[in-house]
């Protein structure tokens, strides 16, 4: 029964503690919601904290032209026209609102002569349009949003990993969970769930992604009935640092590019000319990763399989004041002062597109209860993420979610008794690797898949690869069936890796299988036995469900975009449309 276990009651769970799960909280608590926020590390640990370039918003402050037209048209554009058009809007007519609030709220933006924020150019955005804090901005929001968060009285429930969503009658009604210290189970019974977990990149042998991201969200959703989008969308951050190996696919921000540095072969030619001569190093990252992997692929690459990323041509003192963060990085990483030397880069794993299938307004899923925002929803970014688009939308979206999950909590039932039997088979589920007497360790599954990801499943894709690769992951899949675990449950970290291998594989299998399904390339989704556009594919989201046997995938119809819209795209070129 429930009361076996350490059970919280509340109006608002948020799982997720970066900046999508804080700006949720945030709002639901203001609304008059008892909110939760679970944190699967401490607090102050998320990836938001790695997005270091800046905030994409049309503030106007650098470019007077600039406006939320204009950065929706970027949007749109980056994302190949994939995205659902109502967040785009969403997005870019609020983002400055989001912007201004942070900054009441405490956070100290870079600022221009006059004293008002300053922004910085970045990829695909046509305006200078990134308000920025150095290299550091993801960490000023996150301060900021702790700081209010924490004196809004929020419950943070840190170090905490949920399993499994509960459900009653076809809506989400809370959570089972354990204590990562003590492997201690615990129960929330909640009247609204937002997931905002982030990412999935530890599928992949080389990303900028923390042991946290795993995929946890997306899994959840699924295992509660709801749907994914867009999974094949997989964004490859074109520069994460390469060398020595132990700091391999860790994030060389966007920023170092859009302060003038230069991308430059082993033959020092500077060789976006080549793919993009019009944006050069400002082009969207799925150009530039795959310009990158080219010119390596063909023998031009740096001596450990990469590029070289120069900035030393800009004084060193504005390098030391606009890039702190990335002159320590190089300095104690790897022995390099980048106001001297050129940086090594290569494409690491990233961002994920592809997410929870949410409405644009509320931030709710396919499954009632249930809410998602930030990396963990899907829709927004399309088939590639500008830069500088996730901190915005983390903003505009955690709030809209918070919102919605509040509206739909003040009008759901009290909490009732959970099903005991749901809570049962998750302990056991958790618990099953201690009772085997043999099979493999969860480490040696987890290489194997990272491996898989990597070659078969990565930066270009063919029918053959992505064949083998669905069928790997699903003999790994009953590897970790029968995976064991030694030792006790606390500070068992093969424990947790052996439930987050789960979650990474039924969301690798989404991503194989719909991209897969995705017989083009568009994006960052890039098929060498489709290269082109497909315009009847441009018209429809992948879609990806659980069944019993894993992932099941389809296609459904992009909502249609108003009239009025459509005409800021009708002077570009019918290839931008496709």
């Amino acid at each position: 029964m429930t009361d076996r276990y350490e059970t919280h009651d509340l109006d608002v769970l948020v799982i997720g503690a970066g900046g999508a799960g804080l700006r949720a909280a945030i709002e639901a608590s203001a609304l008059g919601a008892s909110v939760g926020v679970v944190s699967k590390s401490l607090l102050g640990k998320a990836h938001t904290v790695m997005a270091e370039g800046g905030v994409a918003a049309a503030l106007a402050h650098v470019d007077p032209s600039d406006s939320w037209k204009v950065h929706f048209k970027d949007t749109m554009l980056g994302g190949k026209m994939l995205n659902n058009w109502r967040m785009a809007q969403l997005h870019a007519q609020e983002a400055p609102d989001r912007v201004r609030e942070l900054e009441q709220w405490g956070a100290v933006f870079d600022r221009t002569p006059d004293g008002r924020i300053l922004q910085r150019n970045f990829g695909g955005h046509s305006s200078p349009r990134l308000a920025h804090v150095g290299d550091r901005t993801g960490l000023e929001m996150i301060r900021t949003l702790q700081d209010h968060g924490v004196h809004r009285g929020l419950d943070i429930y840190m170090e905490c990993t949920v399993t499994q969503l509960l459900t009653d009658g076809g809506r989400v009604v809370g959570a089972f969970a354990y204590w990562r210290e003590t492997g201690r189970f615990v129960v929330f019974r909640a009247k609204a769930v937002v997931l905002a977990t982030g990412g999935i990149g530890k599928a992949y042998k080389i990303t900028s992604n923390s042991w946290e991201y795993t995929g946890d969200g997306h899994a959840l959703a699924l295992g509660a009935g709801a749907e994914l989008i867009d999974m094949e969308f997989v964004q490859f951050h074109p520069t994460g640092m390469v060398w020595p190996p132990g700091v391999q696919g860790i994030l060389v921000t966007e920023a170092v590019r859009g302060e003038g540095g230069l991308l430059l072969n082993a033959k020092g030619e500077r060789f976006m000319e080549r793919y993009d001569p019009k944006r050069m190093e400002l082009s969207t990252r799925d150009m530039v990763a795959r310009a990158i992997y080219t010119e390596v692929k063909e023998g031009r690459g740096s001596p450990h399989g990469g590029a070289f990323l120069d900035i030393s041509h800009k004084p060193a003192e504005t390098v030391k004041k606009k890039l702190p963060s990335m002159y320590h990085q190089f300095k104690e990483f790897a022995n390099i002062d980048i106001t001297k030397q050129p940086m090594e880069v290569g494409p690491t794993t990233h961002y994920a597109m592809g997410g929870v299938r949410v409405d644009a307004d509320t931030g709710a899923a396919t499954v009632a209860g249930l809410f998602a925002a930030g990396e963990a929803s899907g829709g927004m970014h399309g088939a590639n993420r500008l830069g500088g688009n996730s901190l915005s939308d983390l903003l505009v979206f955690g709030r809209r979610a918070g919102a919605g999950a509040a509206a739909y909590a003040a009008n759901a039932p009290a909490h009732g008794n959970l099903d005991s039997a749901q809570v049962e088979a998750a302990a056991e589920a958790l618990l099953a690797p201690f009772q085997r007497a043999s099979g493999p360790d969860p480490y040696s599954v987890h290489r194997k898949l990272q491996e898989t990801m990597h070659t078969l499943v990565g930066i270009f894709r063919t029918e053959r690869d992505l064949k083998k690769g669905i069928e790997e992951i699903r003999a790994l899949r009953d590897e970790v069936g029968k995976a064991r675990v030694e030792g006790s449950r606390a500070f068992n970290p093969g424990w947790h890796l052996a439930h987050d291998l789960r979650s990474m594989l039924i969301v690798s299998e989404a991503v194989a299988r719909c991209a897969l399904q995705r017989k083009e390339s568009r994006g960052a989704h890039a098929r060498l036995d489709h290269p082109g556009l497909d315009p009847e594919l441009g018209k429809v989201n992948s879609v990806a469900t659980r069944d019993e046997d894993g992932v099941r995938v389809s296609q459904s119809p992009l909502p249609q975009m108003p009239a009025e819209l459509r005409a800021l795209f009708e002077a570009e070129p019918a290839g931008a449309r496709t």
